[in-house]
């Protein structure tokens, strides 16, 4: 596989562990006590667009597809597919707090919650679970609290800042202080790829200070406008207290890697999804 990598950005650690390829951070493999990691396309039993790790039940795939494909990415990254919790994604800022009573919850059972974008736990062996085509997956880790998130941030997500939402959860429910966290923008649409129109660079625009605006996005003409939604994520970060050599950004791009990753952008919408996983160790 040839991987396509932006410069000037960190450098995410590839695995392959049995056939399975997954990617994750540096910064947040130094921390022992956690595991995460984000899926790739690669090392699954899924056919066609959807070939091969998809983890949609929900993309036309057959279930037990899924659950293999749940089966293969649970033992190459290091955890128990009884112990996933899944988020209900609706492009909202909403955050759950997981409990145990959550275990499985979207994997062995039913989901009693909706329009549920980010996840916040202390609980040791939890998985959270988010999932992703293009929007961007943000991971978070405190290491002195012994707590995590894991949130979902697409464009709508990321104006209405998600970021800050779980950074405030983990504040409210774990004591954990912004300066303390450790967090990692993974793979998603780079600025490159994302072509979007001015109703939404308007949005943009009401959400962050003019001084921002020049990083955050570049005007092609024809009213279309190419959107930089990794460094959007990242000032949202840096307004929530989050120190900035405690952040990594992604060098991956899903849609400039689409034998690697599930792209929508790519695709044209025929695709599969992609998963992130966040552990606290037992």
């Amino acid at each position: 596989m040839e991987w396509k990598r932006k410069p000037g950005t960190w450098q995410m650690t590839e695995h392959t562990k049995k056939g399975v390829c997954y990617v994750s951070f540096p910064l947040l493999d130094a921390e022992r006590g956690f595991v995460h990691g984000f899926s790739t396309r690669i090392g699954g039993v899924s056919e066609g667009d959807l070939s091969s790790m998809n983890l949609s039940f929900t993309r036309g795939d057959d279930p037990e597809r899924v659950r293999e494909n749940y089966r293969r990415i649970a033992a190459a990254v290091g955890f128990e597919t009884d112990r996933l919790v899944f988020t209900h994604q609706t492009h909202t800022n909403h955050v759950r707090v997981v409990t145990e009573a959550d275990a499985g919850k979207g994997f062995v059972r039913e989901r009693d919650y909706t329009d549920v974008d980010g996840l916040v736990t202390d609980v040791p062996q939890l998985v959270l679970t988010t999932f992703y085509a293009d929007c961007v997956p943000l991971f978070f880790i405190d290491p002195i609290h012994k707590a995590i998130g894991l949130s979902h941030s697409g464009w709508r997500g990321t104006v209405s800042d998600i970021a800050a939402a779980t950074v405030r959860t983990m504040q409210g429910e774990y004591g954990s202080r912004p300066e303390d966290l450790l967090v990692g923008i993974g793979p998603s649409i780079c600025q490159d790829c994302y072509e979007v129109s001015e109703d939404v660079v308007e949005k943009f625009r009401a959400s962050y200070e003019e001084k921002l605006w020049m990083w955050l996005y570049r005007e092609k003409g024809n009213g279309k406008y190419e959107l930089n939604l990794w460094e959007a994520c990242r000032q949202n970060l840096l307004r929530a207290g989050v120190l900035p050599d405690r952040i990594e950004v992604t060098d991956l791009c899903t849609c400039c890697n689409p034998q690697i990753f599930f792209s929508h952008r790519a695709s044209g919408g025929k695709r599969g999804n992609l998963a992130g996983f966040l552990m606290i160790r037992e």
